[in-house]
């Protein structure tokens, strides 16, 4: 197999037939988005006004390169239509089209530049978070549309009744029932510009009982939102424990039952490499088991290497609750903490685990003394 004339250019492209977002179309982004803005201003000298437009040009030619690049790379997968159907191709195709059709169909230059604005969405599936709020949506869609509706019921009816309330007084702020949308949305969303506000007693009365109600409906969006977010969030802690459990040998032989008992119980500590974890002398309310990384216990005389799978701390919980030795990460470690009331609750639940951790910390005992 021949090896490619130049590899850092063929490994760039292959970086770019990729659907995630590269260094290079970051910057892109962010130049052209920059550029966009700037042709908006007046420029000083003609030498700017040049260098924004050859920046333009850049970042579109770059775009269209890597749309191209794209298509070649799913149609020799066989998921060409796939590709152009689906939203980040859709999105590439505008980011790659929509400025040269635009200047095609006779917009002026600086019109038609401002659809660069649409490579802003190229960055939107990077964006941290995005799939558990999609989520979030998706699962709590029921409780929000239903606070939708109501919203939707509050304006239009206080519409109505600020139109029959106020329309012989201010006949044109509140001439008709579209005009009073206006009124209701904007107090409705407690923005309150001021253009609109009814002057008669019912009609304030009216505005009060609007505003006190956008504060409870906007009170439910929030609730609800933050209600899903919170269980989303423990459903992706759960199973990055459940899965930091499931690789600890000590855990192997349990159920799933008993993984999922001892799941609810554990906390997971992510530690650089070199820190403190266990001070010799300090009092000891919790144990580790190690998921990944590795710890040195610092013992008189000589110094202990615990891996994957091991765990320490336990004889703080077993009766004698001053720790004994010094306990440091080596590098990078991902621990599982068990508290001392779990740890109770989970050795009565699972006497066989109490068997196994009892005979370790015996046997660390004499080999320690």
């Amino acid at each position: 197999m021949s090896k490619p004339m130049f590899p850092a250019l063929a490994q760039f492209v292959a970086a770019t037939a990729g659907r995630n977002m590269t260094k290079a179309a970051y910057v892109a982004v962010t130049i052209g988005v920059v550029s966009m803005v700037l042709l908006t201003l007046d420029p000083a000298y003609e030498t700017a006004h040049r260098w924004v437009d050859f920046l333009l040009w850049a970042c579109l030619a770059y775009f269209v390169f890597e749309w191209l690049v794209r298509l070649r790379h799913m149609a020799r997968q066989g998921r060409l239509g796939l590709y152009m159907s689906s939203s980040a191709g859709l999105v590439d195709a505008l980011g790659a089209l929509a400025v040269p059709i635009a200047l095609i169909l006779g917009a002026e230059p600086k019109t038609a530049w401002l659809l660069s604005v649409l490579w802003v969405l190229k960055v939107v599936p990077g964006i941290p978070g995005l799939r558990q709020l999609r989520r979030v949506l998706v699962l709590e869609s029921g409780p929000l549309i239903s606070v939708l509706v109501i919203f939707l019921m509050v304006v239009f009816l206080a519409s109505v009744a600020e139109y029959f309330l106020e329309r012989d007084v201010q006949p044109q702020t509140f001439g008709s029932v579209p005009a009073a949308l206006w009124w209701a949305v904007v107090t409705l969303t407690t923005t309150g510009y001021g253009d609109v506000v009814p002057v008669t007693p019912l009609g304030r009365m009216v505005a009060a009982l609007v505003m006190i109600s956008g504060l409870g409906v906007f009170g439910l969006w929030t609730g609800i939102l933050a209600t899903g977010f919170a269980a989303e969030t423990r459903r992706d802690n759960f199973l990055k424990t459940w899965e930091s459990v499931s690789k600890v040998p000590f855990f192997a032989a349990l159920g799933p039952a008993a993984i999922a008992d001892v799941t609810h119980m554990l906390r997971t500590m992510e530690l650089p490499a070199r820190t403190m974890i266990i001070r010799k002398g300090a009092q000891g309310d919790c144990m580790y088991f190690i998921a990944a990384g590795a710890v040195e216990v610092d013992l008189p005389g000589k110094k202990v290497q615990l891996g994957e799978g091991a765990f320490f701390g336990e004889m703080a919980l077993l009766g004698n609750n001053m720790r004994g030795a010094n306990v440091s990460t080596t590098k990078v470690s991902r621990l599982l903490v068990l508290d001392l009331v779990d740890f109770r609750v989970l050795m009565a639940r699972h006497p066989d685990l109490a068997e196994t951790i009892d005979a370790e910390a015996k046997r660390r005992t004499l080999e320690n003394k």
